[in-house]
């Protein structure tokens, strides 16, 4: 081999090496994750403030569908006053937040899921990721909207790892400490969560859980139900943040009907 085409070797190594490390860049990665991060809430016209904000979501599948939690969906929508199921797409510096109405598709109780529809441009939709080949230790990035309905439509992202994979529930040692919600939850089924040492707060719930480098969701952020379960016995809250594992995201959508493209 020529000096030539040694030096030519190198300088094409460096630019390959330069063009990896800039796709796994963390920044470049959440830049991308934010134009399908979506709060979850209700709409009405002539309300003060007519969205009613109630959580995190974000775009899968064919940009139409979005995931978040069944916990954040309201019980009622009340038709009679023109209320509607809703998402608010923030917008850039230029713009104004956009609502979009949305219909439920689906919902997997057992794994607090939610599956909405949206009609008309698609957004940006994420990959789910392989969360069975997540291991402890995992960095991942949080992006949603923490306390939303004060902080305003303004995504939010949070760094940390995967700090353990434990069971949704754990059996308590004394009969006494057997709340409702632990046992319905025992009965039901138990899986693996990953508990996070990120901090999410009240509105965070649906928020994507992602690989820094690829963008790839591997989890979603759920509070009330799994925390509500494992930590029934405390007073007060403990503050570890609790994810659901992607395949239950996956196992979902792959039950959608084809009307409902992947």
């Amino acid at each position: 081999m020529s000096v030539r085409s040694i030096v030519s070797f190198v300088a094409a190594l460096a630019v390959l090496v330069v063009t990896r490390a800039d796709a796994a860049d963390p920044r470049d990665t959440l830049a991308v994750v934010k134009r399908s991060v979506v709060a979850v809430g209700t709409f009405e016209r002539g309300r003060a403030p007519p969205f009613l904000f109630r959580g995190s979501g974000f775009a899968a599948a064919n940009g139409r569908i979005i995931v978040t939690n069944a916990h954040v969906l309201p019980g009622v929508v009340d038709s009679a006053r023109n209320e509607s199921l809703a998402i608010l797409i923030p917008g850039s510096d230029a713009t104004e937040p956009q609502v979009r109405e949305v219909h439920r598709i689906a919902v997997d109780v057992g794994a607090d899921l939610a599956v909405l529809g949206l009609e008309g441009e698609a957004l940006p939709p994420l990959k789910i990721g392989d969360s069975d080949q997540i291991r402890e230790g995992q960095e991942i990035l949080m992006t949603g909207f923490p306390i939303g309905a004060i902080l305003g439509a303004f995504a939010a992202t949070h760094r940390g790892i995967v700090s353990a994979i434990t069971p949704i529930a754990i059996p308590q040692a004394r009969a006494a400490e057997l709340e409702p919600a632990l046992v319905r939850r025992l009965t039901t089924g138990v899986f693996p969560v990953f508990q996070l040492d990120a901090t999410a707060y009240p509105g965070n719930s649906g928020s994507p859980i992602y690989d820094p480098a690829t963008g790839d969701v591997v989890g979603i952020v759920n509070m009330v139900f799994v925390k509500g379960t494992k930590e029934s016995a405390l007073s007060q809250p403990s503050g570890i943040t609790y994810a659901v594992p992607a395949k239950h995201i996956a196992a979902l959508l792959a039950s959608l009907p084809r009307a409902n493209p992947k």
